[in-house]
Formats: C-alpha cells, sequence, structure tokens
C-alpha cells in the first residue's frame, strides 16, 4: 500500500488537509493535565486519587463529542490487573468505529483499509504477550459492558488481538509544540497508507489547539493531493475506493496534516519517516523491526558504501596510548568500545532523567565526551598497549549527549538563579546559561553540517537553530551584563537590526517564505551560514570558557579542524577537574553582548524558515516562545 503525488508539489506545501483521527488517547500522564478531546493543556489540571477518574475536558464542547465515546467504549471496566493504557483506550475506541457483523475474518485488514499485521505481530515473541494478555482485559471489559459474566478463556478474542495489533502498526505519537508525546492517533488510510522512508520527501504536524481555535492557518489546503496505489499481489484488500469509503473518524480530536519537505513530482510516491533521521542505519532498522516488523529499503538504506551522514553518525575516533605501539586494529575493537561509550552515556542520562542531578550528570556525560574509553590491546612481542576511543562531535550519541548537556546546564542556571542574594550566584547561573548556549550552538552545527548532506533532516536541523536561537537570547538578556555596566535597549537593537549580509528577513515585516524562496532553502541556508559564520568566532571563545570539552571545539560550524586535530593526545586521567569560571572584563564587552544578540536572530530566523517550510507559516511548532516575544516586543513599540 502507498500513496503518491497526483500533481506537482513543490517543496513546502500542504499535501493533505486536516485529517481527523479514527481512534485517539492521551498517554496515562497527561490525563489529568490535557483535554481528552483535543489535547490542548488544561487551564486547572486536576490530580485525582482514584484509578479510573473520568476524563477531563477543556470545555462543554470538548465533553459533549468525547464523553459518550468513553462511556461506550468500556474502557473503565477494564480490570485493575490490566491498567488502562493509551494503546488498549484506543483500541476500544476503534472497535466502536467498527460495522456490525465483525469485518473480514482474516483479519488481515479491515474495512477502511488499515493493515492489522496481525499475523505478523501475533506470531512475534515481542509483540505476542502483549497482545494476548491486552485482548483478553478488552473483551472481558466488553462483556461485563453489555452485562455478561466475566471472559471465558475459552471465548474468542481474535477481534480484540486484531484491532490491538492494528493500533500498534498504525497508531503514531501526537506531539505539541515542546516534542512531548502527549498521546497516540490512528488516522484513516489518507495518512496510514503513506509509507516510511529514511529520506522522505514529506513529513507531518498535528494541531492539539480547543475546537473553537485557529488550528492551521491560511496556508492550510482544503483538497487531498495524493492517491493510493494498491500492488496487484495484494489482493486480501479492497480496492482504492472502497477503502476511502470508510470510517472517516470523529469531529473532535487532534488533526493531521501532511506537508512536502522537498519537491515531489506527479506520480511519484510520499513518504514519511516513522523513526528518528539522526540515528545510523542500524539503529534505524532496528527500530523499525521492533516496532513495525519490516526492514527499510529506502534508497538512503541501500546506498552502499554507507552515506555520509550514516558514516558520520556511528563514526568514533581511535588512537594508540603507547607509542612504541603505533599499530593497532581498530576494527576489531570498535563494535566493542561503540557499545560501551554508548551504554555509559545511556546509564548517565537515564540516572539524570530519573534523579534529577544536573551537576553530576554534566560531569560525567563531559568526561566520555573529552576522555572516551580505554581498551587494552593484546600485542604479541610488544606486551600489552592502551587503545583511546572516543566519539566522533557528529556520532548520534555525541548529539545526544549536547541535548541533554544544554538542558542539563540550563536547569543548573535556573536553579542557581533562584538563588540571587549574592552576585556569586548570579556569576555562576551565567556561566552555566552561557554554556548551555554554546552547547545548543554545537548541536545546530553538526546538524547542519549532516543536513547539507540529507536534506530530509530539515525537521531537525530546524528545531536545533530555533533553540539555539532561544539560548542565546536568553543569554544576552541576563543580568549580569547589566551588573557589569554593559546595559543594552533590547529594543533598539531589535527593531534597528537588518542583516545586509544574508538573506535574513526583517524582523518587522517577516513574511511567509514565497514559493521561490522555499524552493531556494539551501542557498539562504548557505548565506545565512556564512553570515553567522563570520560572527561566531568573535563569541564563541567566550561561551565556552571553562568548560573542558567545548574547548577542544574550534568552531562550533566548521568542522575542517577535525582533518588537523591530533588523535594521539597523552592519557590525563579519568576525571576532569572542576571547571574554572574565571572572570576578566576584558571578555565582556557591548560589542560582544550585541553580538551574541545578533547571532540568536539569525539562529531564531534561521529556525522558523526551516520549521515554516516543515509546519507552515501559522503553526505553533513555527513560532518559538522568543519569537512570539520578539514579535510582541516590535508591536508594541511600533
Amino acid at each position: 500500500m502507498e500513496m503518491r503525488a497526483k500533481e506537482d508539489i513543490e517543496i513546502g506545501e500542504d499535501i493533505t488537509p486536516p485529517l481527523l483521527p479514527l481512534s485517539f488517547s492521551l498517554h496515562d500522564s497527561f490525563l489529568y493535565s490535557h483535554c481528552s478531546s483535543c489535547f490542548s493543556p488544561l487551564s486547572s489540571p486536576a490530580f485525582p486519587s482514584l484509578p479510573h477518574h473520568p476524563p477531563l475536558y477543556c470545555s462543554p464542547a470538548c465533553s459533549s463529542a468525547h464523553s459518550p465515546i468513553v462511556s461506550s467504549s468500556a474502557e473503565s471496566l477494564l480490570p485493575p490487573s490490566s491498567p488502562p493504557s493509551s494503546t488498549l483506550r484506543t483500541a476500544l475506541r476503534f472497535l466502536l468505529t467498527l460495522p456490525s457483523p465483525s469485518p473480514c475474518p482474516h483479519l488481515h485488514r479491515f474495512n477502511n483499509g488499515l493493515l492489522t499485521n496481525y499475523h505478523k505481530l501475533s506470531s512475534s515473541p515481542e509483540f505476542a504477550p502483549e497482545i494476548r494478555q491486552g485482548a483478553i482485559a478488552m473483551a472481558a471489559a466488553r462483556k461485563l459492558r453489555n452485562g455478561d459474566s466475566a471472559l471465558d478463556r475459552s471465548d474468542g478474542i481474535l477481534l480484540e488481538e486484531a484491532v490491538l495489533s492494528l493500533v500498534l502498526t498504525n497508531a503514531v505519537e501526537v506531539q505539541d509544540e515542546a516534542g512531548r508525546s502527549l498521546g497516540i492517533a490512528v488516522y484513516d488510510p489518507n495518512f496510514s497508507w503513506i509509507n516510511h522512508s529514511c529520506s522522505p520527501n514529506a513529513c507531518y504536524r498535528f494541531s492539539v489547539l480547543p475546537p473553537n481555535a485557529t488550528s492551521f492557518g491560511e496556508d492550510s489546503c482544503s483538497s487531498l493531493r495524493i492517491v493510493p496505489s494498491v500492488s496487484e499481489e495484494d489482493s486480501r484488500v479492497c480496492s482504492c475506493s472502497d477503502c476511502m469509503k470508510g470510517p472517516k473518524g470523529y469531529q473532535y480530536g487532534p488533526k493531521i496534516i501532511v506537508r512536502s519537505i522537498k519537491r515531489i513530482k506527479k506520480g511519484e510516491e510520499v513518504c514519511v519517516s516513522y523513526t528518528d533521521l539522526l540515528q545510523p542505519k542500524a539503529t534505524r532498522q532496528s527500530d523499525l523491526w521492533l516496532k513495525y516488523q519490516f526492514t527499510c529499503s529506502c534508497r538512503r538504506c541501500t546506498m552502499s558504501p554507507s552515506t555520509y551522514v550514516d558514516h558520520a553518525l556511528e563514526e568514533i575516533l581511535a588512537s594508540n596510548l603507547n607509542s612504541s605501539c603505533p599499530s593497532f586494529d581498530l576494527d576489531h575493537y570498535r563494535d566493542e568500545a561503540n557499545k560501551k561509550l554508548s551504554d555509559y552515556v545511556d546509564e548517565t542520562i537515564t540516572e539524570f532523567l530519573s534523579v534529577g542531578d544536573p551537576e553530576s550528570c554534566c560531569m560525567k556525560l563531559e568526561n566520555v565526551l573529552s576522555l572516551g574509553l580505554h581498551i587494552e590491546q593484546l600485542e604479541s612481542g610488544d606486551g600489552k598497549s592502551l587503545l583511546n576511543f572516543k566519539f566522533h562531535p557528529f556520532h548520534h550519541i555525541a548529539l545526544g549527549a549536547y541535548t541533554t548537556l544544554a538542558s542539563a546546564y540550563r536547569i543548573r542556571s535556573s536553579d542557581l538563579a533562584l538563588d540571587s542574594r549574592t552576585d556569586q550566584s548570579q556569576f555562576k547561573a551565567f556561566d552555566m546559561s552561557r554554556i548551555s548556549a554554546a552547547y545548543s550552538l554545537l548541536l545546530a552545527g553538526a546538524t547542519h553540517h549532516l543536513f547539507c548532506s540529507e536534506s530530509s533532516l530539515i525537521v531537525s536541523a530546524a528545531n536545533f537553530w530555533k533553540q539555539a536561537g532561544d539560548s542565546l537570547l536568553t543569554l544576552a538578556r541576563n543580568c549580569v551584563w547589566n551588573s557589569l555596566g554593559l546595559p543594552i535597549s533590547e529594543q533598539s537593537t531589535v527593531l534597528n537590526y537588518k542583516c545586509s549580509k544574508c538573506s535574513l528577513p526583517d524582523l518587522s515585516g517577516a513574511e511567509f517564505l514565497s514559493e521561490a524562496e522555499r524552493a531556494n532553502v539551501k542557498n539562504i541556508s548557505s548565506d545565512f551560514l556564512t553570515c553567522v559564520s563570520n560572527m561566531v568566532p568573535e563569541i564563541w571563545r567566550v561561551l565556552i570558557k571553562g568548560c573542558r570539552y567545548l574547548e577542544k571545539i574550534e568552531d562550533p560550524f566548521d568542522f575542517r579542524w577535525l582533518a588537523h586535530a591530533n588523535r594521539n593526545e597523552e592519557y590525563a586521567g579519568f576525571i576532569i577537574e572542576s571547571s574554572n569560571f574565571e572572570h576578566h572584563a576584558e571578555w565582556y564587552t557591548d560589542e560582544r553582548r550585541i553580538l551574541i544578540y545578533k547571532v540568536g536572530i539569525h539562529c531564531l530566523m534561521h529556525g522558523v524558515i526551516l520549521a515554516q517550510i516543515c509546519y507552515g507559516q501559522n503553526s505553533q511548532f513555527t513560532t518559538p516562545e522568543s519569537w512570539r516575544t520578539l514579535c510582541k516586543l516590535i508591536h508594541e513599540t511600533n
């Protein structure tokens, strides 16, 4: 099953109108903070003590539309041994959309054309126990709803198993503008028939706004620009026209819209990504198999040798610390080193998320990024030698570490800022904010470097550029600058700033990109990077001062220095000493503060430009908080 373009589609255009879900449910952790109907945040979150508290809604309209489904689905009657979950709730609600009698005895596809994947999943060791247990719980709840006795183990549960398999196969994570996964939703074949590619030409976004709010803006199209294509070999599915006449879902819930991120020709297959594209090939393939039971054979996955991006995402640096044994078998030890490095970082991040100790997290991650891992190599005749392995700055684990470090340093800055009784705490908070901004800038630069080789990474690039802009603007506004005698007029800096060296739009009149500008996005990105690269060297050394790992990064945008980096550094011990954050007046000048502001505006604007291509002009994903603040400032000043 696949979807193809029925006309030429340019980059940055809507491919589908807003599509309503067939079934959906919030994750358990958001049941009492978000509306169960539209997924928008509640003005007054609740903290119920009962395990089956009724769903909460943002408005009477959402309540009247959604609550009858909840009562009819029997989800409140799920046995205590099987606590409610978004997957079971979504499956029970999906059952209400099916006609009676039960559809499709072979359980391959239901009448709306959605693949159940039942036979694959029910025989999979990873999925079979979950499907069996969930189906038993669903069937028992439905019997209780109908006034029947408890489920007899001999009762048939094939329909419940098939629907649960369908949800596991077709549901997508509904995310808000902060990237949080609020819940899951199943959409009709207009979306669910769109296949996966690790080099996709389309992406999708959600509307999680209240019913009366504007969801997608004027740029949202009203027509479907793709058509289904069914393989002649699949005789078990009904015709395309019949599939498209299936249930159209409820008249509420999180809507989804598909948008092009590349130019798509008429008749070309439209694909989106089902997994994280900033993972190397082996990780993507493993993830897709575990979740969907298929092996990707897209252009990026089948290319031999691997693409530059896939090579970079798994590259590690190696050196022999014994100069008398210059030769060593890198490939023999690479997998072992990669696993040990990755496990260490994963354990550190997991500990940070569960325990919440940002200082320990920063120390451990910077230790492994700076010093790497040492492995003894057995040498015949020469005894033992010590091999050192480090992450390449583009390694996917290193990119994840940068994200965590930016967050951990930001948390440390916020915690220290709460103690405003001394100048020392303010300076420490400033230092943490400074290092957080530097990691965000490095993450944006590294991702942009990969994006230049693989344009489907535009979604990640947009998000990281916006985050870098947010961090730099936060740093430029820090009150420590004022205590150093360097006040700045935000209005003057923002309103009077217009870059003459690149295609950065005027902030006061920034409009949605024209078709020609969207088609020219690579040149716009190139101009932007050239411009901002000329400014960053003036502030980079100030941003990274006192951070041992970042001080080894010569430039966060131009990585040619990597080719000349000394890979045979002497072993300096496993523990990095406490960073020395000494302040010198010559570091902090009015010119540097304004330059940080300008670089922040550049990064934020470029992120917004890329986000407009991915999500459209008026989506909540396009306008980060700092962007809204700047626009409000401009409006009020004008």
